[in-house]
C-alpha cells in the first residue's frame, strides 16, 4: 500500500554532540570521559538507525534536534538523510516545548520526541506510540529511572514545562499530574531503560555487545 503523499507525525531525536567530559558526565566514573563519550556517540546513532528504519515503513517527517559542538562538526557526524539543526536556547522544557509546538505549526497532527538514552527503543515501539496518538492526547515512554524515554503529542497543548524536575525520579509522576490537572487522555508505553548512571551499564551489556566500552580511561 503506498505511503500518504502529505506526512502528518513528526519524530524528534534530541541529543547531545558527543563530546569527552561534557557528554554523559555521570558516567565518567565507570567509563572516563572518553569512554562516556564514545558511548554517547553509539547511543545516538543508534537512535538514529531506528528513526530511519521507522521511515522505511512510515510516512513520518524525521528530525534531529543536538546541543553542544559546532554546527559543522555536527553536520558531519548525524547523517545527511536527517534534517537536523541546534537546540534553542533554554531549559530542557523550553526546548522541549519549542520543538512540539514547532512540529505543530508545520501541519503537524502527531508529535514525538525521544531521547538518545535508550538502547531498547525499536521501530516498533515507535510505530506502537503513533498509533497509540490517534486515539490519545498524550503518550509517554516510562524509563526505569522515573524519567521518559519518549514524549508525545495529538494536538498542540499549554503545558507545565516550567512545573517537571527534569533528570529526577520524578519525571513521569510530574507528567501525569499535569495531564490529569489539564484533562488529558493518556497513555504509556512499555518501560525502558536509559543509559544515564554507572549502575544502567549491566542492563546495557544484557541488551546488546553493539555498545561495548573500553574500561575506564582515567
Amino acid at each position: 500500500m503506498p505511503l500518504p503523499s502529505h506526512p502528518t507525525e513528526k519524530l524528534v531525536v534530541f541529543t547531545r554532540y558527543p563530546q569527552a567530559g561534557r557528554t554523559k558526565t555521570r558516567l565518567i566514573p565507570a567509563l572516563g570521559a572518553a569512554g562516556a563519550a564514545e558511548l554517547q556517540r553509539r547511543m545516538a546513532e543508534h537512535a538514529f538507525r531506528q528513526c530511519r528504519a521507522l521511515a522505511a515503513t512510515r510516512n513520518v517527517v524525521l528530525e534531529v534536534r543536538y546541543d553542544g559542538g559546532r554546527e559543522q562538526e555536527a553536520r558531519q557526524w548525524i547523517p545527511a538523510c536527517l534534517p537536523c539543526g541546534p537546540q534553542i536556547e533554554g531549559t530542557l522544557g523550553e526546548r522541549l516545548a519549542h520543538c512540539i509546538s514547532a512540529g505543530f505549526a508545520e501541519g503537524m497532527q502527531r508529535v514525538v520526541v525521544i531521547g538518545s538514552d535508550c538502547p531498547a527503543l525499536t521501530p516498533a515501539i515507535l510505530t506502537r506510540g503513533f498509533e497509540l496518538l490517534q486515539e490519545h492526547d498524550l503518550v509517554l515512554g516510562p524509563a526505569r529511572d522515573g524519567g521518559c524515554y519518549l514524549i508525545g503529542f495529538s494536538k498542540p497543548i499549554c503545558f507545565g514545562w516550567h512545573e517537571i524536575a527534569w533528570g529526577t525520579e520524578r519525571v513521569l509522576r510530574q507528567f501525569l499530574e499535569s495531564a490529569a490537572e489539564l484533562g488529558l487522555h493518556w497513555t504509556l508505553l512499555p518501560l525502558l531503560a536509559d543509559i544515564d548512571r554507572p549502575e544502567d551499564l549491566q542492563t546495557l551489556a544484557e541488551l546488546t555487545n553493539d555498545f561495548h566500552i573500553p574500561a575506564s580511561d582515567e
